[in-house]
């Protein structure tokens, strides 16, 4: 359950010193949340959104394709953990230290029961502003992808395909949607 905190002056220092007690917490301008362990389902998720975008990633030097638990700190008082994110590359080589990345070339996150406000409006909002290019809300109840880019007013809901075009002049990575839903809802 996502638990939103009353208090706004958290930050991203604040956050790091909290226990490790099986949780992970973000802070987004202020505003602490805190998520118990993720599903099973959404791990299987997270693992195959990995699987899918890492090839292209790699092949093309889009960046480094990491998944939480991270630290990525757009400002003092916002610290989020994308279940699925891109990092782009420094001068041609991978961040070393969570602090080398300040940006994302992609961000995804697999709804959880709980983590709808958290995921769709307040992380959005939050991702919108930093100039995420993309923002993916992975939907595995209505087996679609809601695609945010900055400055847009409502997302594009994909069911089918999928196409991430992360530089103008890249082939797009084409996602079989229906595909991975099954991977990771039907699988035995």
């Amino acid at each position: 359950m996502v638990m939103p905190q009353a208090a706004t002056d958290w930050t991203a220092e604040r956050v790091r010193a909290l226990p490790d007690d099986g949780n992970r917490y973000e802070v987004v301008d202020g505003e602490m949340l805190a998520t118990p362990a993720p599903r099973l389902v959404h791990q299987s998720a997270v693992f195959e959104l990995a699987k899918v975008l890492d090839p292209y990633v790699q092949a093309h030097r889009v960046g480094l394709l990491l998944h939480s638990p991270a630290d990525i700190e757009f400002d003092p008082s916002t610290l989020v953990q994308p279940d699925v994110f891109v990092a782009p590359l420094l001068s041609g080589r991978r961040p070393r230290v969570w602090t080398e990345i300040t940006g994302l070339v992609l961000a995804i996150e697999v709804l959880s029961p709980s983590s709808g406000r958290a995921d769709r409006v307040v992380k959005r909002r939050r991702y919108q502003r930093a100039g995420v290019p993309e923002y993916w809300i992975v939907d595995l109840d209505a087996r679609a992808v809601e695609r945010w880019r900055p400055g847009a007013d409502r997302a594009e809901v994909v069911a089918e395909m999928l196409e991430w075009h992360p530089r103008p002049l890249l082939t797009p990575l084409r996602t079989d949607l229906p595909a991975l839903f099954r991977a990771v809802l039907d699988a035995p």
